[in-house]
């Protein structure tokens, strides 16, 4: 269950400002993270969100405005930032050639862990994912899977406050995406950490309890992923045509706007969509190849944002 509105910041986000070069990736973000809370950065490679993270994570200075961890100050206070998080990159950052519990060792060493620390938090760590019986396994004996799971016990090894993960189920099956959300959810609600991660997978936002939506380096969109659903306000008819113009433009004269051209296909939102498409298909039947009518999904919700498809700003 997602934390009440007036539980705290965990992440301060205000006016985030970052350029590479000429380029300007970031521009003036401002969101709050709650404690206790999964949070998902959603959006397309190159909209800004993997930048975001590695700010996040103390990995690179932001070129304007702030970004607090627990009211600490990611550029200003870094080593106390670091105290407070644990990072799970999207490359593997585990070393195969050792065992699971050699890694988590190595990790507690990093953290400044005594031996009898070490020993206990792994215990701990690797049975909460579940893990303790192939802790004496190398890691490239494990799977995918499994694999992630031990990235998240060494991640959390030092008992964050604060679990950033970079596109947490890259390279998984569904049946590992399944149980890795599992963990996510019982971290979440047993110990109340805080998890922000990134995503460009539509099913995997879905299932955060806060979203922002980045495009090109803006904030476009940032609440709960069915509020976000529902100001769409109705159903979403898409049109397949050889002469989209001609038909949007129609439209508009005869039902009213807004429509839109995406892609190469017409796209209107509406209530009570099914009662629209006879009408629309009456008028434009020798122009129309395909109807197709459905609810609002998240990807919608960033058309909408966006006047663009999701993949368009890697393209760019």
């Amino acid at each position: 269950m997602a934390p009440p509105m007036s539980v705290p910041a965990c992440v301060e986000i205000h006016g985030l400002v970052h350029d590479y070069g000429e380029r300007r990736v970031l521009s003036g973000l401002d969101v709050s993270v709650r404690q206790g809370e999964i949070f998902g950065l959603l959006g397309p490679n190159g909209g800004g969100k993997t930048t975001l993270f590695r700010i996040l994570a103390t990995l690179m200075r932001p070129t304007g405005g702030r970004a607090l961890v627990l009211g600490h100050d990611v550029a200003r206070e870094a080593n106390e930032v670091r105290r407070l998080i644990g990072v799970v990159f999207q490359s593997p950052a585990l070393d195969r050639k050792l065992t699971v519990r050699e890694n988590l060792l190595v990790q507690g060493r990093l953290y400044g862990l005594g031996a009898r620390q070490i020993r206990q938090a792994s215990d701990d760590m690797l049975r909460r994912v579940r893990l303790l019986d192939r802790a004496e396994d190398r890691v490239e004996r494990l799977s995918g899977g499994l694999m992630r799971r031990a990235e998240i016990a060494k991640g959390l090894l030092h008992r964050p406050r604060l679990l950033l993960m970079d596109e947490p189920s890259s390279g998984l099956d569904p049946g590992a995406r399944q149980d890795l959300w599992e963990l996510l959810r019982e971290l979440r609600g047993r110990d109340a950490t805080t998890i922000l991660l990134t995503t460009h997978l539509m099913e995997e936002a879905e299932r955060c309890d806060r979203l922002a939506i980045l495009s090109e380096g803006a904030l476009v969109a940032e609440g709960a992923p069915r509020d976000l659903k529902k100001e769409i306000g109705g159903d979403v008819i898409v049109i397949t045509t050889t002469s989209p113009g001609e038909v949007r433009d129609g439209i508009e004269r005869r039902f009213g706007g807004p429509v839109r051209v995406v892609d190469g296909t017409v796209r209107l939102e509406r209530p009570s969509g099914h009662e629209l498409i006879p009408r629309i298909v009456e008028a434009f039947a020798d122009r129309i190849d395909s109807v197709t009518l459905g609810r609002p999904t998240l990807l919608d919700v960033f058309i909408h944002k966006t006047g663009h498809r999701f993949f368009e700003d890697e393209a760019a």
